[in-house]
């Protein structure tokens, strides 16, 4: 079978693999989900215990429901902070897992289940339904917390939180279990837009609100609910600063971080649950825009609060670590994520954290201390090989997820007290190839990137070129895992050297190399491109510049567009999927924050439209390069109208353009749509050179 199906048939090569690990606090139990295989689709929920080093099946979805009703599996779960308890939803409906003694039962419930969580003793489960939230007890007994009739949804995440900020949640539990600090969502004000699936004509429409760029965000606001019908209003500025990006609740008081609406100035707030007064802990501020570092804030033993930024003076430029304003991290660290704490050593514990240390294509696990003794910052490894690695932990056990180009998929193996325990099973499919890109760092500025040949490539042998691209802000395309390359490789195997740039505006260099972007998009990603691609020829001489195309989805899509329509000298065809083709109708948050407000900044909109772009004359014919749009239908960012209307715009100045539609059930992989896109894809290109 080739590779375009296979990836299909395996969710690329997914399937099988252990995915959302989960460590119980005192560190005896690893939670992940997995399907029995490479072609199923659906997890299960599973349990390793540390000491015997032995897995066991905790939920089963085929067990549990019909497998008609249940093939998409366990999308997530939940769990108390001790892992005695896990709550999952399927199908809609409401199970609650017994992690200690095993045991699964459903609990009842009067509407589709979203986002079921336990309390942290392990004794109630709160759970999303038809925008309320309500909380079930151990007896059965089901209370509606909060929700009203008039459209408002309590305990979720609106759009820009969940798209733009990373928070996917709206509700946390106090530490002791006897309240629930929550989200009120009321989005009345935001555009509508509705969508028909033609595979099912009978079904409704399903509805998307979209906060588009200058126009009103959805009215986000917390609250404190006591089981016994209490409720305390958290008090901060809504309107100076309307985005909440983060709550913390651990111990002490809930911690938040709200942002102003250009996001160049926020709040870390600790907020008193009594009586909802909040009070500053910290300012984050930033010329261009903050970059919040994920886990952070939060309390830490002794009371200080963790909070991550950015050292941008005495000729420091790094994201790093602060404990109440003491630098916890040193400068040449670059901070990703915090992902917990990490007990032992009889002292204060120590932070887990995912980080790159000098090369950006590069990321380990790194254990930081909290406290900083006369020998200075403490810092040290956890992943010696090189490699993408991600981690999990619970007291003194580590869970670590390498990827590296030497093997594929990511493999977990089980740490506790500094020795290996297990290795968690992987029942993936292997990938029928072993990409090896040539991974560098070219031009002045350094840039992240890589040349990929096809496996039968013999030195001397000019190649057409393919720049497979994203660039997006927090996006990173060159890192040392094999994943990143399976699709890349196919495409080189059928004649091409595939390029890869990561330009200014990715994650893992520094600040001032993410932040280059600001208010000017187009040229320093675009600048990038075509100065990375045109370097990568100068040493790869293999490289035919006479032959190149270039292919993005979603920003990818909108900078393929850009460089074709911009530099057709150097770009011969482009393949440009669901790309943003009008900035100022993108959301408030993401356009925003690079390109400011559009009232403000109408020339800056215009200058990064594709449809402004498209619309000039094309005063040299051989410039109007031919273009492949594909929409999916499935994308609640770019409605179809936006691609039409770039479509009209490039046929009124006369470009060769395709449009090509995409299913709307958002199932391309179950349905082969994605292994047929693909050679669809190839054959323009092909056509196109």
């Amino acid at each position: 079978m080739d590779f375009p199906e296979l990836a299909a048939q395996t969710r690329r090569f997914t399937s099988g693999a252990p995915r959302a690990v989960t460590v119980a606090g005192d560190g005896a139990r690893v939670l992940f989900l997995r399907s029995t295989g490479p072609r199923d689709p659906a997890d299960a929920l599973w349990r390793l215990d540390v000491v015997t080093a032995t897995e066991h099946l905790v939920a089963a979805p085929g067990v549990l429901l019909d497998d008609a009703a249940t093939v998409e599996g366990i999308a997530g779960y939940a769990t108390d902070p001790a892992a005695r308890v896990a709550a999952f939803a399927l199908a809609g409906r409401l199970f609650r897992a017994d992690l200690v003694d095993g045991g699964v039962v459903e609990v009842p419930a009067p509407g589709p289940v979203a986002d079921p969580r336990p309390d942290p003793t392990g004794t109630r489960i709160a759970y999303v339904t038809d925008g309320t939230l309500r909380v079930v007890g151990p007896d059965g007994d089901d209370t509606l917390l909060a929700g009203e009739d008039n459209g408002t949804r309590w305990g979720v995440a609106e759009q820009v939180a969940a798209a733009d900020f990373g928070r996917d949640r709206g509700y946390w539990w106090a530490p002791d279990g006897r309240s629930i600090l929550a989200a009120r969502v009321d989005d009345s004000r935001l555009a509508r837009w509705h969508r028909h699936d033609p595979a099912h004509p009978d079904e409704p429409p399903r509805t998307y609100v979209h906060p588009q760029a200058g126009g009103p965000n959805a009215q986000v606001s917390l609250h404190l609910l006591d089981l016994d019908g209490g409720w305390v209003d958290v008090h901060w500025d809504r309107e100076t600063y309307p985005y909440l990006v983060s709550v913390h609740w651990v111990e002490g008081g809930p911690l938040i971080t709200v942002l102003r609406r250009l996001q160049q100035h926020g709040l870390v707030l600790a907020v008193d649950p009594r009586t909802g007064e909040t009070q500053v802990h910290a300012e984050l501020a930033d010329p261009r825009w903050v970059e919040p570092v994920a886990g952070t804030p939060v309390h830490l033993p002794d009371g200080r609060v963790l909070v991550g930024g950015e050292l941008a003076h005495d000729g420091y430029d790094a994201r790093c670590l602060f404990a109440d304003g003491t630098l916890l991290t040193p400068p040449s660290l670059y901070v990703r994520r915090v992902v917990g704490r990490l007990s032992g050593g009889g002292g204060a514990p120590d932070l887990l954290v995912e980080a790159s240390d000098g090369e950006p294509s590069q990321q380990h696990l790194f254990r930081v201390r909290t406290t900083v003794g006369a020998g200075g910052i403490e810092i040290r490894r956890l992943t010696p090989e090189p490699g993408w690695h991600v981690g999990a932990v619970g007291g003194t056990t580590v869970v670590v997820g390498a990827g590296s180009l030497d093997r594929a998929g990511t493999r977990w193996t089980v740490w506790h007290d500094d020795v290996e325990v297990t290795e968690i099973r992987s029942l993936a499919a292997s990938a029928p190839s072993a990409p090896r890109p040539v991974l560098e760092r070219v031009t002045d500025r350094r840039l992240p990137a890589a040349v990929l040949y096809p496996r039968s490539h013999v030195a001397g042998r000019r190649l057409p070129v393919l720049v497979d691209v994203n660039g997006a802000p927090g996006r990173q395309e060159v890192r040392a895992e094999r994943s990143a390359w399976l699709e890349r490789q196919w495409w080189a195997d059928a004649g091409f050297a595939v390029v890869t740039v990561d330009n200014r505006g990715t994650p893992g260099v520094a600040p001032s190399f993410e932040k280059a972007v600001h208010r000017r998009l187009a040229d320093v990603m675009l600048t990038d491109q075509v100065e990375g691609l045109t370097t990568l020829a100068g040493k790869h001489p293999d490289l035919d510049l006479a032959r190149v195309a270039i292919r993005g989805f979603s920003f990818g899509g909108w900078l393929a567009g850009l460089a074709l329509l911009r530099r057709p000298d150097l770009f011969r065809c482009g393949i440009a999927g669901t790309p943003v083709t009008d900035w100022t109708l993108h959301d408030t948050a993401y356009s925003e924050r690079y390109l400011g407000l559009p009232a403000d900044a109408t020339e800056v909109y215009a200058h990064h439209s594709l449809v402004e772009l498209a619309q000039e004359p094309v005063v040299v014919p051989d410039d109007a390069r031919p273009l492949l749009l594909i929409h999916g239908l499935a994308d609640r960012h770019v409605v179809p109208a936006h691609t039409l209307r770039l479509s009209a715009a490039l046929l009124s100045t006369g470009r060769p353009h395709s449009v090509l539609p995409l299913p709307a059930t958002g199932s391309a992989a179950a349905d082969g749509t994605t292994g047929r896109l693909l050679r669809l894809e190839l054959d323009f290109v092909r056509r196109s050179l």
